[in-house]
This record gives structure tokens, sequence and C-alpha cells, in this order.
């Protein structure tokens, strides 16, 4: 039998994956890391807790998977995207990483804007250049840092330092390289006139491959510290996201993913570059060689209705304790009971600000139409769609540049509920089915390092291989329904915009002492 092995560094943990050709889980370990916020708004880790991860997380899976090192075919590598590792000549840590939910690089961001031009970066790098990416923090570090900056000689991403400490070799890959504001998307290579921009040289950063491409092979020092062979095949991975795609079959055009997770993200395969003219969406290369993605992020899916079971149902997460049930099947049983548009009630689920295709922080969330004949199942419908019309907005941006929607695929926790599946075919007007397995990001590394050690010819023939599909949802007669609110919908943020801006400057006065 061949084995295959994902490597996932995330923001939590790291998460080792082990499957055979046939795409059967074979085992899976997880071992978490603590995230450090030195700061309001700051986000770091110590890479060496990403390794000892590493070295834990495999050994656990080698001995649950009881398999024989030398059958494994290859490893890839996956993990949190935008984190900057700086490493001095000798191949040393210099300063904890940099992470992608790190804000303190805004002003860095306007700078080099303003330097490049935003249309220039947009039409190069297919987004603007955002406090969360890679580029902006290397820039903080030289104006804040200066005795560490002047001590980097190399500039890696979180998996590939894995990479590093794996095999001893600087490789990066297409789709985690497209966000870190320094590679041509459209020509997948490195943007001379970005790292001119940034005044960040060239042989800092790793050579960048295909994503399915072997870059390296396992040395001697860490098939001993992990139990791997020595040779074994590291393929370039993924970024976290590119690699969740390819883990869910979202290889080709026409089949799009959306995710019901604490955040909510649409994502869509293009065989060509498309860049929204207003940066409202992600444009980066897929780890399919020859594809990019479009992929639209909003920051409180699930989350909404999490805050919603939290805050208002109490009642029904007392009843769920009593029947052995799940609070929110009680919650979205009685929203099922009530007609589609909730007569009117709307809810704008920008709980902690907005992404796609509002870049707003100051965005708050809102409950809009309330009457008299309102009771809580309206407010609980009224959540549920409004998170599923901000998922729409996404989708909506994607059409707008020419993505088909043939079938979407949904995933995470809110997609395990019918009644949001409904919501979603409805909205989408589209086929939703569910992937036979939600394994994430390090199932669709493995399958890369498939095609890069010869198991699978290609990323298409690797999902066809190995996922399977559950479940179908057809549009019902509520879509019509929801064509007429959703415009409702999208009217309120423009109105609101104003306001929302308004009241975090009075909060931050009241917050400082200043009074009014």
């Amino acid at each position: 039998m061949i084995y295959l092995l994902g490597i996932d560094v995330g923001t939590s943990g790291v998460k080792a994956l082990l499957i055979d050709e046939g795409g059967t889980v074979r085992a899976s370990a997880t071992v978490e890391h603590p995230l450090s916020t030195p700061r309001p708004l700051w986000a770091e880790q110590d890479p060496e807790s990403w390794w000892r991860g590493t070295v834990e997380s495999v050994r656990r899976v080698l001995a649950a998977g009881d398999i024989d090192p030398c059958d494994l075919a290859g490893i890839g590598l996956t993990g949190q995207m935008h984190g900057l590792v700086l490493l001095d000549s000798a191949g040393e840590v210099l300063r904890p990483a940099i992470l992608w939910n790190d804000q303190r690089t805004g002003p860095q961001c306007e700078a080099v804007t303003q330097k490049a031009g935003a249309e220039r970066i947009l039409e190069l790098t297919g987004n603007p250049v955002l406090p969360g990416f890679t580029a902006p923090k290397i820039a903080w570090v030289r104006e804040n840092e200066p005795e560490v900056f002047r001590r980097v000689n190399r500039v890696l991403l979180p998996k590939d330092y894995i990479r590093y400490r794996l095999t001893g070799e600087f490789f990066t890959e297409v789709s985690d390289a497209s966000g870190t504001s320094l590679l041509d998307v459209a020509g997948r290579k490195w943007s001379e006139e970005m790292l001119t921009a940034f005044d960040v040289p060239r042989e800092w950063l790793p050579e960048v491959t295909e994503s399915p491409v072997i870059s390296a092979r396992v040395h001697r020092e860490a098939a001993s510290a992990t139990g791997l062979r020595e040779g074994t095949p590291v393929a370039g991975g993924g970024g976290d996201q590119a690699a969740q795609a390819v883990g869910a079959g979202i290889v080709e055009e026409g089949i799009v993913s959306a995710t019901l997770g604490t955040s909510g993200v649409v994502f869509a395969a293009s065989r060509q570059y498309r860049v929204e003219p207003e940066g409202r969406l992600h444009a980066f290369c897929h780890a399919v060689p020859g594809m990019w993605h479009l992929m639209g992020v909003m920051l409180s899916a699930a989350g909404s209705f999490r805050w919603y079971r939290d805050v208002l149902g109490e009642a029904e997460t007392e009843r769920a304790a009593q029947e052995r049930r799940d609070p929110y099947d009680l919650l979205t049983e009685a929203a099922a009971g009530v007609e589609a548009g909730c007569e009117g009630l709307l809810f704008l689920p920008y709980l902690t600000g907005e992404r796609t295709p509002h870049p707003d922080p100051n965005a708050r969330g809102v409950f809009f139409g309330l009457t008299l004949r309102h009771q809580k199942a309206h407010l609980t419908r009224a959540v549920l769609e409004g998170v599923t019309y901000g998922l729409r907005d996404s989708l909506e941006l994607m059409k707008g540049l020419g993505i088909r929607t043939d079938q979407v695929r949904a995933s995470g926790g809110g997609a395990r509920s019918a009644f949001w599946r409904q919501l979603l075919a409805d909205n989408f007007h589209s086929e939703i089915v569910s992937p036979g397995i939600e394994e994430g990001a390090a199932y669709g590394t493995a399958l890369l390092a498939g095609v890069g050690a010869g198991v699978y010819p290609d990323v298409p023939d690797a999902c066809a291989a190995a996922l399977s599909l559950s479940g179908k949802t057809e549009p019902g007669p509520d879509a019509a329904v929801y064509d007429t609110w959703y415009p409702h919908y999208r009217a309120l943020y423009p109105v609101l915009a104003p306001q929302f801006r308004a009241i975090a400057a009075t909060v931050a006065r009241e917050r400082s002492g200043g009074g009014s």
C-alpha cells in the first residue's frame, strides 16, 4: 500500500494527516502551540513551536497508522498564509514570526500603495496591499527593528520554514506566495516591480514552484527527529485555502466551495487570471498548475449563529441538554416554520467588522425591520439568511467576472444543517453538495504530494480517485423570494456605513475618557 502525508501548520496547532492512495484517512494527529499577542492588534508565534509540533504529530501518525516509512510516497505542506519568518545567514530565526492576523502594518500598506499605485498593485498581485500580507511586515521590521533587519538573510512563509527544517532547502509555491504582495500572480513568479517597491532583495526569497512539484527531500537530521525515511519527497504544497479547496475537489471551473465556519469563505477556481476591479475579492494562484482562484471572506458566518445561540439561545441550550440534542437543531427547526424573508426582518452579520465585499473594521451587526409581529424564530431565521446573503455577496462578485456556479460544495459546521444548505441553494441558484471527507487543508496537500510523487497523474485525477460527494440540495420555490429581499440587504451597508464610522469614533473617545 502507498501512503501520503499532509502537514498543516495552523494558527492553533500543527496537524499531520496520513492517507492511503485511495484517499482513506489512516491516522491524524494535532499538536497545539501558543499564540502571543505582545501588544494590541499584534499576533506572533515562535517558529520553533511549529517544528516541535511537526515532529510530534508526524511521529504520532506514523505510529497510529502502523506503516513502514518506506511506504510513504510523499509529503505535502500547507499552513497559515502571510506569516513572516526571518532567518539570518546561519539559518537561525531572528524574531518571532508575525502572523496573518497581525494588524500593525497599516502605515506601511498606505506608504507602498502611494508609492506603487493602487491600480498597478492590483494588476500585478491581484489584491490590494493588506495589513495581514507578508511584504508590509518586512517594511515594518525595517522601520522598527533595524538591528534585526540588518541581519536578515532569508524570508520564509510558515509552511516553508517547516520545509527548511525537513529538507534544508528554501522553496515556496505559487498559491502561498500569492499572499505576500510580492508575486506577479498572472506570471506565477516573483515581481521585480513589487520587490523594488518594498525594497526587498530577490536573494532573500525562496525559489517559487508549482504546488505539486517535488521541491526537496527529507534530510538525515529531520528523518532522525520525525521517524520519516531520509530522502522522502516533499512537494511544494499550498496555502491553507488553496490546499483545502483541493481537498474538496474545487479544481475545475464551475465548481465553487462555500465554507460555513466561524468565518465564511467562497472559493472558485478559474482557468484565467481574473481580478475584481475594486479588489473586493482575493485573486491568487491556485494549487492546480495553470489555474488561479478567487476568494471572498466574511468574518462572522457560523460565528454569527454561535453568538446568537450564546446570547439569545439559553432556553434552547437548556432544553437540548435535557433532550440530548444540539441546540442549533432546535433553533433551526423553529426558524424553518417562518416564511422566507422573515416578513422584512434583515440581519447584517458584521459582528467583527467585514472583509468581503466591505473591507470595513467599523461595520457592525444590525437587526433591521423589527416589528411587533416578529418572534424569536424570525430573529433566528434572519441571522441564517443574513449570513447566506453575505456569502452571496462574494458569489455575485465572482459571477460578475464570468465565473460559473454549476455546483457548490458546502463545508464547515454550518453546512451540517440541512436547513442552511437549502438557504444556500435558494440564494446561490445552484446545486449544493457536501464533500465526503472534511479533513481540510492537510488532506488537500497530501493529494498534492501524491501528484508530485507520481501516484496520480494530475490534481483533478487525484481528487477523482480520493473524493466522494454526499447529499444534494436543489434550489426550491423560496429562491424567488430571496431574489426580492437580497437587494434590500445589499442596500443597507452603504446607508449605514457613515454611522458605523461615527459610532466607532464615539466608542473610541468614550474609552479614552474623552467623553462627549
